[in-house]
């Protein structure tokens, strides 16, 4: 998994990858609009991700795939430690590299730290569920984002969510 970083063409068919995106490469997302979300292109993504999995202790392999605005997806797959409360989830892995793994300045409104969506896949009935963690830095960065979970075996069967609605009350500074 050496390219986690794809970008999405709005132009392709949803639920189609072109060949250049799914091969790894890269297409620029044409425009300011959303794009359109891939839902099984995401879901096929985390699969990929998944790949990258370092689970020694568990076995449980994770991947995740991030959809930003601009269109580009970054994979992430879970990091377990010995210690196990330092274990990293696959959907904070891909969070944390889209968020550190950009040029230029911290702008929230960068289409780049915009994220649309979000697909969690790993080998369990209905698909991984994202844990307490996750979902609190998820309505942080991702408070509009969907959110797509998929049992490794069966990837075209999607369940669908939103980030407010598995984190209706996050907690939140008030300054």
């Amino acid at each position: 998994m050496a390219n986690n970083k794809k970008r999405f063409d709005k132009s392709a068919s949803v639920g189609r990858a072109s060949s250049r995106a799914s091969n790894g490469g890269s297409q620029t997302a044409r425009g300011d609009a959303r794009p359109t979300i891939p839902k099984l292109d995401l879901v096929r993504a985390a699969a990929q991700a998944r790949e990258g999995s370092v689970s020694p202790y568990s076995k449980f392999k994770v991947g995740a795939a991030l959809l930003t605005k601009s269109g580009e997806i970054i994979g992430g797959a879970n990091v377990e430690s010995a210690s196990y409360g330092l274990t990293c989830c696959a959907e904070r892995i891909a969070l944390f590299k889209a968020l550190t793994n950009r040029k230029g300045k911290n702008d929230r409104q960068d289409a780049r730290l915009i994220f649309i969506a979000i697909a969690v896949v790993a080998r369990c009935d209905g698909g991984p569920m994202p844990c307490g963690a996750c979902r609190q830095l998820l309505a942080e960065y991702a408070p509009d984002a969907k959110v797509f979970i998929a049992d490794s075996d069966d990837l075209k069967k999607v369940k669908e969510f939103t980030v407010r609605g598995l984190l209706p009350r996050a907690f939140v500074l008030v300054s």
